[in-house]
């Protein structure tokens, strides 16, 4: 493409369409599961740092379902994105570090994704680009 307007329209779908894929997978697969089975989870739920299980569930499941939420919008997308790096590299590294990169290839994979994410930003086609002030770089 040489037209610079193409370009950039074709950068903003493309990172709408990452955000947008990206989220809801990690809703779909991950954070539903554990708020629509919370109790059942919490037997199940890895507790590295001690925080108690239902805590750590907790916080898990904001970074599951409540910070993709925001992504998707376009709302706070990179602010948005750090608890749920977080968590992947707790899981990857604390948690699972006995995995195989074959093991841990979702999980990683999420990882680039969400970190391309927090580096890029939302790109125009989000909530934040409608926005004034300080919540438009967020």
């Amino acid at each position: 493409m040489n037209n610079p307007i193409l370009e950039r329209n074709a950068q903003d779908i493309g990172l709408l369409f990452l955000r947008v894929s990206a989220a809801v997978f990690l809703m779909v697969v991950h954070g539903l599961p554990k708020l629509l089975d919370f109790h059942a989870q919490l037997s199940l739920i890895e507790d590295p740092f001690h925080l108690g299980a239902s805590l750590t569930l907790s916080l898990a499941i904001f970074a599951e379902v409540v910070c993709p939420i925001f992504i998707a919008a376009g709302l706070f997308v990179r602010l948005s994105c750090l608890p749920i790096i977080v968590v992947l590299l707790v899981a990857l590294v604390v948690v699972h570090p006995q995995w195989s990169l074959e093991e841990g290839q979702f999980g990683w994979l999420l990882l680039i994704i969400f970190t391309a994410v927090f580096i890029s930003g939302p790109g125009r086609l989000a909530l934040n680009a409608r926005l004034n002030g300080a919540v438009r770089y967020v």
